[in-house]
């Protein structure tokens, strides 16, 4: 499934919801939930993304060319928005991950219930992401 058809279908769940605030943070909570357990070994701090007021810890591998993440968080909304990320880049090329434009953000109206503070550690943990599919991307390419 593409980046855009993932978003799609992330747009259609949350608009069963109606716009409800209070039930749209519980399905988001309920979403974080789902992430496979993280690693203890990977709860280093060099895993922290830099600038979410959460702990918020992420790692990313490479395999045959595709790029898989994991995470978690020590609070449940922020674990669910990082989980939404991985729902949309998880198996994807580097190069699709760094062209993603995420439009779903403003279409499920997420800035109602992330405040000014989660929304800059959602923006911190994209630009995470995409700095791992970059590094990714310049392996192969002094590989090839």
């Amino acid at each position: 499934m593409s980046i855009a058809e993932t978003q799609n279908e992330i747009i259609q769940d949350f608009s069963l919801l109606e716009g409800d605030l209070e039930m749209s943070v519980m399905y988001l909570m309920d979403l974080g939930q789902k992430l496979p357990p993280f690693s203890e070994k990977d709860r280093v701090d060099e895993n922290i993304v830099k600038g979410c007021q959460s702990k918020v810890w992420l790692t990313a591998m490479d395999v045959e060319g595709r790029v898989y993440f994991a995470a978690d968080s020590n609070t449940a909304i922020t674990k669910g928005l990082v989980s939404l990320l991985i729902r949309i880049f998880n198996g994807h090329l580097p190069d699709e991950i760094l062209a993603a434009e995420l439009g779903f953000v403003e279409k499920i109206g997420m800035q109602r219930f992330i405040g000014t503070q989660r929304s800059n550690g959602f923006a911190a943990m994209i630009k995470q992401m995409k700095h791992y599919a970059l590094a990714f991307k310049a392996k192969a390419n002094i590989q090839a």
